[in-house]
């Protein structure tokens, strides 16, 4: 990922909010049959590693598992972005000399794709995934009074036989790229006038990016 300096961001634990903010990430290995992506839901493990460990599951169909990656594979997770209009810039005013962008927040990370076929690891890591994700659900309180789902609420031989359906990933992260556009290269007016500009948006991205835009 091409990252000017103005936009790099190497705060691992903002880097590591993104990832578990973005919920839904893709994962990317070079083949020898060409680059296949495949859009998974991850959870990271902060504490393996020096910048922590990815894990999900593909489903066993999934041709990706079974094809040896040249080289490192790439999780791929996108935060918050939004189109910026040059209208929003004081210094359209001023000399006319600008364009549109987008600001976005990215976040790669590299490492070797393990995948594994064990049992009880992988119903470890669906246990796992679940209760991260139904925890955000009760958490929201949109359901109120509303019990978490938990694996353990199926039948244990109806999940066993689940699993036999998927295949485990482990990426332990090697390198980790962060990107946070935020109009950072512009000067305070333009920056004030972006936020304006998306905070009014009718779109949640927007607003959300609005919040990031520096003073």
């Amino acid at each position: 990922m091409y990252v000017p300096p103005a936009f790099r961001d190497d705060d691992l634990t903002a880097l590591h909010a993104t990832m578990r903010e973005a919920r839904l990430a893709n994962l990317v290995t070079a083949t020898a049959e060409g680059l296949i992506a495949t859009p998974l839901p991850l959870f990271l493990a902060p504490e393996e590693g020096p910048y922590g460990t990815l894990y999900g599951h593909l489903a066993r169909a999934n041709p990706q598992w079974r094809l040896p990656p040249a080289g490192e594979a790439m999780a791929l997770f996108a935060g918050p972005d939004a189109y910026v209009s040059p209208s929003w810039y004081p210094s359209k005013q001023e000399h006319g000399k600008v364009v549109p962008t987008w600001n976005y927040v990215a976040v790669h990370a590299y490492g070797p794709a393990e995948f594994f076929e064990d049992a009880d690891r992988l119903l470890d890591v669906v246990t796992r995934l679940t209760a991260l994700h139904e925890a955000s659900r009760a958490a929201s309180g949109a359901e109120p009074g509303a019990r978490p789902w938990a694996v353990a609420d199926a039948p244990e031989d109806f999940i066993r036989a689940q699993l036999k359906g998927i295949v485990g990933l482990r990426l332990p992260i090697a390198r980790i790229d962060g990107k946070r556009k935020m109009s950072q290269n512009r000067s305070a007016g333009d920056r004030a006038g972006v936020a304006a500009g998306l905070a009014a948006s009718d779109r949640p991205s927007d607003r959300a990016v609005a919040a990031l835009i520096p003073g």
